[in-house]
């Protein structure tokens, strides 16, 4: 940093004031490479130690000269396999000694069986490919013929196909579309894949099988919005997507969950149902999630993003969000370290302990507990983040993660209003994982036609597997029936199919 003396100015107070810019500017930059060093070397686990390991130096200097020697004993657990399911198909294979060997090398008499012993081995049958001839025979009567009669001719009708005159059934469909949305295997390996079996099977002749499928699920997907809308909670977020035919360089998937990632997750004594819906967008104003919600008036969990403020819903802040920055903070000051973010990260760590106590508790428990617990230590939090805001340089880490808290402070305290609510946004960022983690596979979307589709599908397999579905299976028999003319669409919803 090169400073010219001479331009400095001769008054003390105006030099204080220079000298506090730069050493604001030197901290700033010293912060952001601390944390570009640690994002590209060092854990991205965000734990840390507790205060108390933090702040007792003289307590552990105290207990370090009186101590003594302690003998523990405990009980060594020995790891133990899960037994493989019961449902599987078995193979018995008895290995068995001749009968030559059953006589007593001692006394030559006949040997008596005294027990066996078992073990399982797990075999892998590679996926079978086969073709179904569908063969309609046609009938004519001989008489009408040889009389010159009009001869109608009679055959069975066409049977039903998801894909009208095309080869593909319902089980390959599924296999295709949870190969990509579910693991992530974009279509060109799975073109690979298939002319191992022998099969020319084109990635286009695929994608427009998905967008046909898409199509059929479109009103499964309508339902479950009309479900989600009826909620009193729902968790929000959103990530980017490069459409390849868009005007803009970033297009957006949005995504919108109620419920828990599994049946076992869900509060004690709620019935909430579990689903995950995608909405594709070219764009990130906040208009999109108005159109989506249409006039949704419940709690909305979400991030600090400004465009779900046009929504008529009443915003939930994120915790996980706030901590986050304070890590940031915490990293950016290094090995000297940082006495007022390790305070709020072990503060904030307070609230996180008491919502661990509370997640097999009753909507009441939960509510009371906060009131009682919870809510003393927000104000004292606060009282904190006001006081150190008048303290700290605000274009530090730190400055910025205290005024973050500040600005968000109504909607981050306002998880304590009912037992539904949580404390941070995590159930969406965790819906929206599977398609962040599929997009570094397949990269990007051709067109917004394949964009909605994926958002479709995605909605079909994330709720799937919310409610403990098999995926495949779920996702097949939906695409039969589906396909068919008057179909029962609450029938097929995931947790209605469950009951089946």
């Amino acid at each position: 940093m090169n400073i010219d003396i001479e331009s400095l100015p001769d008054d003390p107070a105006t030099l204080k004031k220079v000298l506090s810019q730069v050493m604001s500017r030197y901290q700033y930059l010293e912060e952001q490479f601390r944390i570009s060093q640690h994002k590209q070397f060092g854990q991205s686990a965000e734990g840390h130690p507790g205060q108390g390991e933090l702040f007792n130096e003289a307590e552990a200097l105290a207990v370090e000269s009186d101590t003594q020697e302690e003998a523990i004993s405990y009980t060594r657990k020995k790891p133990t396999r899960k037994p493989l399911p019961k449902g599987l198909p078995r193979e018995v294979i008895v290995h068995d000694i001749s009968d030559e060997e059953k006589v007593c090398g001692c006394c030559a008499g006949e040997l008596h069986r005294i027990g066996e012993d078992k073990s399982e081995k797990l075999q892998f049958i590679p996926a079978q490919v086969k073709v179904i001839e569908h063969v309609r025979p046609k009938y004519a009567c001989r008489t009408c013929e040889k009389d010159g009669i009009s001869n109608t001719v009679k055959q069975a009708p066409v049977p039903h196909s998801v894909i009208p005159k095309g080869y593909a059934t319902p089980s390959l469909l599924s296999q295709i579309i949870t190969s990509k949305y579910q693991y992530g295997l974009p279509l060109y390996r799975q073109e690979s894949m298939f002319k191992q079996h022998g099969i020319e099977l084109s990635r286009k002749t695929m994608a427009d099988w998905i967008i046909r499928c898409a199509e059929l699920f479109k009103p499964l997907y309508d339902q479950l919005h009309q479900h989600i809308l009826k909620q009193p909670v729902i968790a929000a977020d959103e990530t980017t997507l490069k459409v390849v035919e868009s005007e803009k360089v970033n297009s957006y998937m949005w995504l919108y969950a109620s419920g828990a990632d599994s049946p076992t997750g869900n509060i004690s004594g709620t019935e909430i149902p579990n689903i995950v819906l995608y909405d594709y967008h070219n764009s990130r104003a906040g208009q999109c999630a108005v159109d989506f919600l249409k006039g949704y008036s419940g709690y909305l969990q979400v991030d600090g993003y400004q465009g779900y403020e046009q929504t008529q819903a009443i915003l939930i802040g994120c915790w996980a969000h706030a901590r986050r920055k304070f890590m940031e903070a915490k990293k950016g000051a290094g090995k000297k370290g940082s006495g007022k973010a390790d305070w709020a990260l072990n503060h904030i760590q307070k609230l996180y302990r008491l919502e661990t106590q509370l997640k097999d508790k009753t909507v009441e428990v939960r509510y009371i507990t906060r009131q009682e617990k919870s809510v003393p230590l927000l104000s004292q939090l606060h009282m904190w983040l006001m006081k150190s805001a008048q303290q700290v340089l605000p274009k530090t880490k730190l400055g910025e993660a205290i005024q973050y808290c500040l600005n968000q402070w109504k909607k981050l305290e306002r998880y304590t209003l009912g037992g539904l609510l949580s404390i941070d946004n995590n159930r969406a960022e965790r819906g929206i994982k599977p398609f962040v983690i599929g997009r570094k596979n397949w990269l990007f979307s051709q067109t917004a036609t394949g964009a909605n589709a994926s958002a479709v599908l995605y909605s079909i397999i994330e709720t799937a597997k919310a409610n403990d579905l098999n995926v495949f299976e779920y996702v097949m028999t939906c695409l039969d029936e589906l396909s068919k003319p008057d179909v029962d669409i609450e029938q097929l919803l995931p947790w209605q199919f469950a009951k089946r």
